[in-house]
């Protein structure tokens, strides 16, 4: 990098060391003039107006540097606690406390230790400036690593600084960096973010009890993903989104369908147990079921359509872009706000399956481009019976796939419910400014086997060992709604029996669940049924094989 030009003239500095912190700065500002303050990148925009070096009349190097200078050595640490900020942008997300339990490789980081960029216990109560960050111009050093550590290695994880957009990554680091620690403050929200965690594992704990041994692909270990999908439709339609097409595979289909989408519980017991009769030659399982729904916002109605899937993994994802290319096309959203495509994905499948590099791969393409998908990652850490990631994968996390359009990446602790509300606000936010995909990989564990008749500890032992052991994520946040005094043992209870009754009765669980809506996204099918509401016999066709 060049040098300062020669009409900054160092005699204006407050004290002669100052020279190594300004070359600093300006060294920043010729990476990313983003990372240093307002001021800094308008005089060294100024100054760059000059191509002409520093002449003689700045101190050489020699006599900047004189040994035991106070100012050189306070502009030598001035300068490390910039770099240690910046460490933590690129570089915290690999020490944050995303695994909920505990097995995911965690590489040694050394220069996230102050004591790398020379800084001891002693600067620690020194007040230095935070650069770019978005804090109070001076902290002491005590305070700035706290500051960073929460926002960096706590329960979320977030990779964007390989995004060369600077507008971008400021947009994130503004969202980030000013939420030190992400939590939900409203009471009324926390006891919902409780009720809907007490819905999906009440499901789960229902089908298991009542269908023993029966396939269904359960959820239980990633509950944080039905909060997650309520939160991400009520904000949607907060923005303005009037449609919303859904794909995913068969993992937590059921409780999606049941606690997302409403469909009644009675219907899915008639699909476990055979009763239900499908008269038009499909004969499909019924975690490959689509769904479509209105869900009640503060926007107004939102559809919601769940797209088929088979248990062809990720086969869904060019689907979904198709159809949301398509709706966006016949109401005219040229802007790409009315109608949003949200892809579920699992953490084998998004780095394993060639389709999911070849939808990013179109999503900026003048001909297919949708404004941008959230890509959601029911990151469970294990595919079918392989958990190491070395034999899974190539790389540290299942998401590198997606840097190739740079996409930012926020890794969340499924276990912690208010961070993955978060990010899913943060996610759509980045979506809708930037037109352009986002990926949650909200990492979580698969409590039982790939399907409910597999034993996992026969395969996984010590990783079964683990999760036998931990408690499930509606305990968790229970108990931590108990500590905050928000509820009481017997509230909680309450909500557990009340789920249980409902389902029960088959009656519907999912809240905001418009019946009979009426507004311009509804299809009109009937004139493709029968009056018993089965297709129409012409669309059958005899496709059998004489052999």
């Amino acid at each position: 990098m060049k040098d300062l030009p020669i009409r900054f003239h160092y005699s204006t500095l407050p004290f002669d060391g100052s020279r190594d912190y300004v070359e600093e700065l300006y060294h920043q500002y010729q990476s990313d003039p983003a990372l240093v303050s307002d001021d800094w990148q308008a005089l060294f925009a100024l100054l760059d107006a000059d191509d002409t070096q520093i002449s003689a009349s700045a101190p050489t190097t020699g006599e900047s540097l004189q040994v035991g200078s106070l100012d050189n050595q306070a502009a030598f640490k001035q300068s490390a606690v910039l770099r240690l900020i910046n460490t933590y942008r690129v570089r915290g997300h690999q020490q944050a406390d995303i695994d909920p339990i505990g097995t995911l490789s965690r590489p040694d980081v050394p220069d996230l230790d102050p004591a790398f960029h020379h800084l001891t216990d002693a600067d620690m109560d020194t007040s230095y400036h935070t650069g770019s960050l978005f804090a109070p111009d001076m902290l002491p050093l005590r305070d700035i690593i706290d500051r960073i550590r929460k926002i960096y290695t706590g329960s979320i994880g977030a990779e964007y600084m390989h995004i060369v957009s600077t507008r971008k990554k400021r947009w994130i680091q503004q969202r980030l960096e000013t939420n030190i620690c992400p939590t939900v403050q409203n009471r009324q929200k926390k006891i919902q973010l409780l009720e809907l965690l007490t819905a999906a594992e009440g499901l789960e704990h229902y089908l298991n009890s009542r269908y023993v041994g029966q396939k269904r692909f359960s959820l239980e270990g990633g509950e944080s993903m039905i909060p997650l999908l309520d939160e991400l439709l009520q904000h949607s339609g907060r923005q303005g989104v009037k449609e919303i097409v859904l794909g995913m595979a068969h993992r937590g289909r059921l409780n999606v369908l049941v606690n997302t989408m409403g469909k009644a519980p009675d219907e899915l017991f008639r699909e476990f147990e055979g009763k239900k009769e499908i008269n038009y030659g499909s004969g499909d399982v019924k975690y490959h079921m689509g769904f479509s729904s209105d869900i009640k916002t503060d926007g107004g109605p939102l559809h919601l359509a769940l797209a088929f899937n088979p248990s062809h993994l990720e086969v869904i994802d060019p689907v979904v872009i198709g159809a949301v290319k398509a709706r966006q096309y016949r109401c005219n959203d040229d802007a790409h706000e009315t109608v949003l495509p949200v892809l579920i994905h699992g953490d084998a499948s998004f780095s394993g399956q060639g389709v999911v590099m070849e939808t990013l791969n179109m999503s900026l393409t003048r001909g297919f481009h949708t404004g941008g998908t959230i890509h959601l990652i029911h990151n469970n850490q294990i595919g079918f019976t392989t958990s190491h990631p070395m034999d899974a994968r190539s790389t540290l996390y299942c998401t590198e796939v997606a840097k190739m359009v740079e996409a930012p990446i926020f890794h969340v602790n499924g276990d912690d419910p208010e961070a993955v509300i978060f990010v899913t606000r943060l996610a759509f936010d980045y979506r809708k400014q930037f037109k352009c995909d986002v990926v949650v990989d909200m990492i979580c564990y698969r409590r039982h086997g790939h399907s409910e008749a597999d034993e996992p500890s026969v395969t996984q032992p010590v990783m079964y060992s683990l999760i036998a052991s931990i408690p499930t994520t509606r305990e968790i946040y229970a108990r931590k709604l108990q500590a905050e005094n928000i509820v009481d043992a017997e509230t909680v209870k309450s909500l557990q029996d009340s789920y249980h009754d409902k389902i029960h009765r088959g009656e519907v669980v999912a809240s905001n669940i418009l019946q009979h809506a009426k507004h311009p996204y509804i299809v009109d099918w009937s004139k493709y049924r029968h009056k018993d509401n089965n297709w129409l016999d012409e669309t059958q066709l005899d496709t059998s094989v004489e052999l």
